[in-house]
């Protein structure tokens, strides 16, 4: 298959062959928020930088 005659899901002309990429940068986005959600969650439970951490959200979200 040559790129000129790549068809995308659609059948659409794909000449780069991009199809499906939106789909695996979504699931990227998706795994590394899950990733830093676990993160503040294992900070959050530790108590250790709990105090300075709650200070930095909350001075986040006060703003505006």
């Amino acid at each position: 298959m040559t790129p000129a005659s790549r068809t995308g899901p659609d059948e659409s002309p794909d000449p780069g062959g991009e199809a499906g990429m939106a789909t695996a940068e979504y699931a990227i986005g998706t795994l590394a928020a899950a990733a830093f959600a676990g993160l503040l969650l294992a900070i959050m439970r530790s108590g250790g930088l709990r105090a300075t951490l709650q200070s930095i959200i909350e001075s986040a979200l006060s703003v505006g």
